[in-house]
């Protein structure tokens, strides 16, 4: 299954969840009322703070941030030791001067750094959003970002922000569409739909005053929001969830106007929620030189030790004659025969041994110089400078050059021993084209006679899409056989089965319509210009229905209910009421979760033939899609939707409800076939592998694929070469999972005895699969994976789930001292 449908939504299970939240659990938000909404419990202000100091913690939290760093308290304590008169070595001012400069030219830099960031945040807290005041004649009045409050109703226009997490309530698309780019929050640039519910879009804005939502405690996820909402003098409640919030650092595009009412505002936005502020980052190489200078203190100390007990033997025996000693005389002769005459520069021997102890510190400071330091900082700040200078890091397409944001972590790029990398969007382009399909157990693979198809249609898909023209006359003229009905079927499934919104757009014939499809995913987009290149064509989408041109003839398909894609379920299904009143449920999904659901005895032959041409597109490294339908009585939709209902108002276990009502349905599914989607590799990424092997880096490549699609992608990327000995894990059970752990570490340790000389050593890559790694961590043999995967070149990880991928990161992570650099979507992170 495609690995970008979506991140997992983290859904906790509690033995509560069927229960709904009260006024004391949830957030309740009067709609258009702040004052009301903000009366019982004041929510937090919508003014934002990403500035690390102020004016008055700058100095101590500086100071203290700098002195992290164990050499400057030991200059610190050098610099003492010079303002006391028994023990200036040195001149007072001369020893203070050098650790003053470093750290007054690091305050400096980070003081300009901390003033950017605060002048970035009052431009933010000042800007104008348009809210909408029942005091001026329900108008929306320009207000700043900082002075709106949870409850507020606020208007964003197209290409604006939203000012605040707010839940749509009316948009100027007549189905209720909004469309929002999340690159500032996600880094994906494709735009996601957000909709309205039909129950506000029709209502006047001035209509919903005393309706209330009903959503959950603020939180880090942005993929998952439970709410619902209730209009005043109506009982139920209608469900609310991610699709119908809009959260601040989203863009609004393609979309005139939208209109929400604030949940969340200023640090309690799932934005801010998200910024961990700005880290103080340390490298390897400073933390060694704490170390280093740890040690170094260790034998200045000795050798100091050294030097004040000699000095105190020297002392000891020559007591007698001190009088007379150039620097140790009892007596100032200034003032001889008075009787205010006092020891001079000399206070007995065990005071004598302490000033001896310190003055050898001061004259063995150089242990530790402080130059390094300074020679450092400037050795990191040409690095940056020629690194966003190098021409070969310049990218021609985007117009950008290699960016170096902190100066303090140059050295670790050099000492990666080990990178983790997903595939999609990162080793590939992420730009699907649907390349075959098996229809009906009948494989259409055969590229030689794809082309366009003749004729003139009057929808046509932004993306080009080559039509196999054996479907296509198959869905054209066969539509009384049993195989044309099916190919008719299964491109209907397409059509319907996805979140997908259509956008008309101008084209260069004014004949044709061409049509732009917008969605989160994009195997998606790939699967609805495909439908749409072969007759079924997506032209309409609201909450509540679908419009398709059927080889012609435009149909309206009802949207009775929609289970989206997760990463638990590896499946999507929607339930849609066709125009002959006949239910149906069309679901799509990975083979290994699909399967699990079909009915197997309906057509036996056809499965296993699907089976066997699904093997055959991933070999060729084609992302693989299982499509399935089943025809509902009117009974059992019944019974569904009232499971549905009472499980999507839920606030608490929202998710795990929602999955138990989507497996009770996805069951005794009849096959209908299975699709082929390429997404080619990314320029220079074979190469880049490549070199990154001969260096002794290791990779790692963690994707979502099945087995023998990442298998095909790792050939082609270079990952895999043909004179490697893989050790395949690929188990249904606990038990045949430890089998192949336990003879993959035999293997490794045959190899290991065969072969002595590096040189000659077989190159070996692991490949294994999610639910070896289920089966692993619930285990605890966590130590023999790690055994058998540091003794390999190259780890292959297919079907594996975002939360899975973090887990592989950490489990090298926690038991090596090696630095590794971890690639992908949200659920990575760098660590050292």
């Amino acid at each position: 299954m495609a690995e970008d449908h979506g991140s997992s939504r983290h859904m906790s299970s509690m033995s509560m969840s069927h229960k709904e939240l009260g006024d004391d659990d949830a957030r309740v938000v009067h709609v258009g009322d702040a004052e009301r909404t903000n009366e019982r419990l004041q929510f937090a202000g919508n003014a934002v703070r990403t500035a690390k100091y102020s004016p008055l913690t700058f100095l101590p939290r500086n100071l203290f941030e700098q002195f992290h760093r164990l050499a400057y308290v030991y200059f610190l304590v050098i610099a003492v030791l010079n303002q006391l008169p028994q023990l200036a070595v040195f001149g007072r001012g001369a020893s203070v001067m050098p650790l003053a400069f470093v750290l007054a030219v690091t305050a400096v830099k980070d003081a300009y750094e901390d003033w950017r960031r605060h002048r970035s945040d009052r431009a933010e807290n000042n800007r104008l959003a348009a809210v909408l005041s029942p005091g001026a004649g329900a108008q929306f009045v320009p207000t700043e970002w900082k002075h709106v409050r949870v409850g507020d109703v606020v208007r964003v226009g197209a290409n604006e922000s939203p000012p605040a997490d707010m839940v749509l309530l009316a948009t100027s698309d007549t189905t209720g569409v909004a469309y929002v780019q999340t690159l500032n929050l996600d880094g994906e640039s494709n735009l996601k739909t957000r909709y309205a519910k039909q129950e506000t879009l029709t209502t006047p804005l001035e209509h919903l005053a005393g309706a209330v939502v009903r959503c959950e405690r603020p939180n880090r996820n942005i993929y998952g929001f439970q709410a619902n909402l209730e209009l005043q003098g109506e009982g139920r409640r209608i469900p609310l969830g991610p699709s119908n919030i809009v959260l601040r650092g989203c863009d609004l595009k393609n979309t005139s106007w939208a209109v929400g009412v604030v949940v969340y505002a200023g640090r309690e936005t799932k934005a801010m929620l998200n910024n961990a502020g700005t880290p103080t980052k340390r490298s390897r190489l400073e933390t060694h030189m704490n170390r280093e200078t740890l040690f170094l203190s260790g034998i200045l100390i000795v050798l100091c030790s050294a030097v004040a007990t000699l000095s105190g033997v020297w002392l000891r025996t020559h007591q007698t004659d001190l009088e007379l000693a150039q620097f140790f005389h009892k007596k100032d002769y200034l003032k001889v025969g008075k009787e205010d005459n006092e020891n001079y520069n000399y206070y007995g021997i065990a005071a004598q041994i302490v000033f001896n102890f310190l003055m050898a510190v001061i004259v063995f400071q150089i242990m530790i110089p402080i130059s390094l330091y300074i020679s450092m900082e400037l050795v990191r700040l040409g690095q940056a400078y020629f690194m966003i200078r190098d021409a070969k890091l310049y990218d021609a397409s985007s117009d950008s050059r290699f960016q170096c944001r902190a100066l303090n972590i140059n050295e670790d790029l050099g000492q990666v021993k080990c990178v983790f990398s997903d595939k999609t969007g990162t080793l590939t382009q992420n730009k699907m084209e649907f390349r075959c399909a098996s229809i009906d157990g009948v494989d259409y693979s055969d590229v030689a006679p794809q082309r366009p198809v003749e004729g003139e249609p009057a929808w046509v898909p932004k993306v080009p899409v080559k039509v196999d023209r054996e479907v296509m006359e198959l869905v054209r003229n066969g539509g009384a056989t049993e195989q044309g009905m099916n190919a008719g079927e299964f491109f209907l499934a397409l059509a319907t089965c996805n979140t997908i919104v259509p956008l008309i757009i101008d084209g260069p014939d004014p004949k044709k319509k061409v049509i732009d499809y917008q969605g989160e995913s994009p195997d998606e987009q790939a699967l609805v210009s495909a439908a749409a290149a072969y007759g079924f064509v997506l032209v309409e989408r609201s909450s509540g229905h679908i419009v398709i041109d059927v080889l012609g003839q435009k149909q309206r398909f009802d949207v009775l209910g929609l289970h989206e894609f997760d990463s638990d379920r590896k499946r999507m299904s929607v339930i849609i009421g066709c125009p002959d009143k006949t239910i149906k449920l069309f679901v799509k999904g990975a083979d290994s979760s699909m399967f699990g659901i079909i009915d197997k005895t309906l057509n036996p032959d056809v499965v296993q033939a699907t089976e066997k041409h699904l093997h055959s597109y991933s070999s060729v490294g084609l992302r693989t899609l299982v499509i399935g339908v089943r025809e509902l009585s009117q009974s059992e939709f019944q019974e569904w939707q009232m499971a549905y209902e009472k499980a999507s108002t839920a606030l608490l276990g929202r998710g795990n409800l929602l999955r138990s009502v989507a497996a009770n349905i996805e069951r005794n599914m009849r096959l209908l076939g299975a699709s082929g989607v390429e997404d080619k590799l990314q320029d220079g990424v074979p190469e880049a592998i490549e070199k990154l092997r001969e260096a002794g880096i290791k990779v790692w490549v963690l994707t979502g694929d099945k087995q023998e699609t990442a298998i095909s992608i790792g050939y082609s990327c270079k990952l895999l070469t043909r004179d490697m000995t893989q050790i395949v894990i690929n188990s249904n059970s606990r038990e045949s999972c430890r089998k192949s752990l336990d003879d993959a570490i035999s293997m490794v340790n045959k190899l290991r005895s065969l072969s002595t000389d590096s040189q000659s050593r077989v190159p070996l890559a692991l490949i294994i699969d999610g639910n070896s790694l289920v089966y692993i961590f619930d285990t605890d043999r966590e130590e023999k994976l790690f055994e058998v995967a540091i003794a390999c070149d190259v780890v292959l990880c297919c079907r594996v789930a975002p939360l899975q991928k973090a887990g592989i990161v950490d489990l090298i992570k926690k038991r090596t001292s090696d630095m590794t650099l971890a690639i992908g979507d949200g659920t990575f992170f760098v660590s050292n």
